[in-house]
């Protein structure tokens, strides 16, 4: 088969993994080197469903021994496969960034063989990349759920980011739709790429030292800088019943646990030949939005899980997809407001609808000087409909209704027309 008829075959199996983000790490180049990795990224490339992104997104093979029922390239699938060699994909990722269409490669696989051979196989094209070419450009391999400590550290020091994808968020989950994978697997990867993580940056614990590999993993140092970027996973959301507050439970976990940079969470798409066990209909995209909203309440407004399942998710334990979280918490707890803006701590203004982070820092650093009034929030494009509700400024409180008002959700949901949606990879 033409390397540009695998292309196109991998680079089509491979969409429908979305934990490719570039960001997080920066690779100055050297000396007779090829390119750099900047953290803002570009966005040269598209993939084929429209997507623009700034890597070369491609899967090494679509061939794999496991028979995952959400999966298109599931074995059990009549599907056209492909495999590129090494070389193949050293190939195209050199040439492709010669001609400025990319900035790096997001490299994942279908498993064969078994796990151990997939990583080491990854871990090669990352290699070649990076000592036979001299490629400081963004590398970003998928973790094998189930290769050995040894192979993923291997990989680490060659990759600027590893994920490890846990697939669905329980156990249950798995057993039902991949009954071949565990969550303590992908979890098991997690912490081996944490260990490296840690002693790349000097943290090891009292266990880390005791492993058989804290040698190994103390020679990466410094200076090799083991997966710079990090570690991400991926959730596939609704295709099981598994509700939002279970979904998040477990990004909550794994945040805690595992250092994540991020989590990313896919709304299932229904795929040809699909499984009869699968949902016929892709769940609304607005729950992913939303899932992705929570997750930003957990890492960045100081939100607890347990705030979010009391105050936010419904009695069936989903996301309102009418209303943004941050609004839904404040609509449950009206007691809470409003935020005096001039006295108020930041962690109390990180709670009002409409002030993100970087908003609440310029407020802060504005009242050290003089008072915040309203017409501040103008000039800073606060969405002045959602947060004045919830606020008191020198010059008064911004809302035109009490927070007891009964048309107050109204007031900040609106009319909204049906719009039919989109379909992700039509």
């Amino acid at each position: 088969m033409e390397t540009i008829v695998k292309l196109k075959v991998l680079a089509d199996a491979a969409k429908y993994d979305a934990s490719c983000a570039s960001s997080g790490s920066k690779r100055s180049n050297t000396r007779g080197g090829l390119g750099n990795s900047d953290g803002t990224g570009i966005c040269h490339s598209y993939t084929p469903d429209g997507r623009c992104v700034s890597l070369l997104k491609i899967l090494f093979t679509n061939h794999c021994v496991y028979d995952c029922r959400y999966c298109i390239n599931r074995v059990s699938n009549d599907v056209k496969r492909a495999r590129f060699s090494v070389d193949e994909v050293v190939d195209l990722t050199i040439g492709f960034y010669k001609r400025n269409y990319i900035e790096g490669l997001f490299l994942s696989s279908g498993v064969i063989r078994d796990p151990d051979y997939t990583m080491d196989q990854l871990t090669e094209v990352a290699r070649k990349l990076r000592e036979d070419h001299r490629f400081n450009g963004y590398i970003h391999l998928k973790a094998v759920v189930g290769a050995s400590e040894e192979a993923l550290m291997r990989a680490g020091k060659h990759a600027d980011r590893l994920s490890a994808n846990i697939e669905l968020p329980s156990q249950e989950d798995l057993d039902k739709l991949a009954p071949e994978k565990t969550i303590d697997g992908a979890e098991g990867a997690m912490t081996s790429i944490k260990g490296g993580l840690d002693a790349s940056a000097g943290r090891q614990t009292d266990a880390a030292k005791a492993s058989s590999l804290t040698r190994g993993r103390a020679a990466l140092g410094r200076r090799d800088r083991f997966a710079p970027a990090g570690q991400s996973t991926q959730m596939i959301v609704g295709a099981t019943a598994t509700p939002d507050a279970d979904i998040l439970a477990t990004a909550n976990r794994l945040y805690g646990r595992h250092g994540l940079k991020r989590v990313y969470y896919t709304a299932y798409s229904p795929i040809e030949k699909g499984h009869y066990d699968l949902p016929t209909k892709a769940p609304p995209l607005v729950r992913e939005h939303r899932l992705y909203q929570s997750d930003w309440l957990l890492r960045f407004y100081g939100f607890g899980i347990d705030e979010l399942r009391q105050g936010v998710v419904g009695a069936d334990g989903n996301l309102d997809l009418e209303v943004d979280p941050k609004t839904a918490w404040a609509l449950a707890n009206r007691h809470f407001f409003p935020v005096d803006l001039n006295r108020a701590p930041r962690e109390s203004m990180l709670r009002v609808p409409g002030l993100g982070v970087r908003t609440v820092n310029r407020l802060i650093g504005i009242r050290r000087h003089r008072s915040i009034r309203l017409e501040d929030l103008k000039k800073l494009r606060v969405a002045m409909k959602r947060c004045s509700p919830f606020v008191v400024a020198a010059d008064g409180w911004g809302g035109t209704r009490g927070l007891d008002a009964d048309g107050l959700r109204a007031q900040l949901v609106g009319t909204r027309k049906d719009v039919p949606q989109l379909s992700l990879f039509a």
